[in-house]
């Protein structure tokens, strides 16, 4: 799409959502979907989860109402390594026993400076439709700590794309930035978020493994909030 005005024939503003497929993602999807025409934006980007990943998001956007689903292939990532989730050369740790320690060192999981690379994409197709917003289900608290997660990344982006666009009035939005996890599925639960869908799992694609670190994250997410986690697992829910 190459129309350069702001809102469609709905009357809507247009909005372009970095959509992962996994659990905060979605919720973003659905908050976004309130009060804009989304286009879905998804990165393949050698990840081991790749497939399953897209799939998700796809099902994910047709779910939300998404005006365009756009998957992008990237293979950067897995040509440079150093990260569990794109070299297997590197294995996919175990959440630590103790669910304190997560987030207080960054994990091998880490892939370096991805969000950079996808929201540099999200920028440069705003620019093409006219949107002048960007969400992203970036989480700052209760989770892994990776370092663009944060707000200071975020604002530090905004600013590059001030000085960077044509116009410089884009920006991107982190809804869920300040929320804990559980807080995110309690507001997923009341907007009807597909979490049916959606796929959180570092390493499996059948079935989640339930023990690496995001899928620990979101089984804790929904024990606290009440919620029962609609997709399958590989390891009892109830012990972790």
């Amino acid at each position: 799409m190459t129309n350069d005005t702001e809102t469609t024939n709905t009357g809507r503003p247009r909005a372009v959502l970095c959509l992962s497929g996994g659990m905060d993602s979605t919720v973003c999807a659905a908050l976004a979907a309130r009060e804009y025409d989304v286009y879905a934006l998804h990165f393949g980007y050698g990840q081991r989860t790749e497939t399953k990943e897209r799939a998700s998001a796809e099902e994910i956007a047709r779910l939300t109402g998404a005006k365009e689903f756009l998957p992008l292939k990237m293979d950067l990532f897995r040509r440079i390594g150093g990260s569990a989730l794109t070299d297997e050369r590197i294995a996919v740790p175990d959440a630590p026993t103790d669910e304190d320690v997560i987030g207080t060192e960054i994990p091998v999981t880490y892939v370096p400076f991805r969000n950079a690379h996808f929201l540099a994409a999200a920028v440069s197709w705003a620019e093409v439709l006219g949107a002048k917003k960007i969400f992203i289900g970036a989480v700052e608290q209760d989770s892994s700590g990776y370092p663009d997660c944060r707000v200071a990344y975020y604002d530090a982006f905004n600013e590059l794309i001030r000085q960077g666009t044509k116009v410089g009035d884009i920006r991107v939005e982190t809804p869920l930035i300040h929320m804990k996890k559980n807080e995110i599925v309690r507001l997923g639960v009341e907007l009807g978020a597909p979490f049916h869908v959606s796929w959180s799992c570092y390493s499996g694609e059948r079935e989640a493994c339930g023990v690496c670190e995001s899928c620990v994250l979101r089984l804790r997410a929904f024990r606290e909030a009440g919620a029962v986690d609609p997709i399958s697992y590989a390891g009892p829910k109830n012990s972790i």
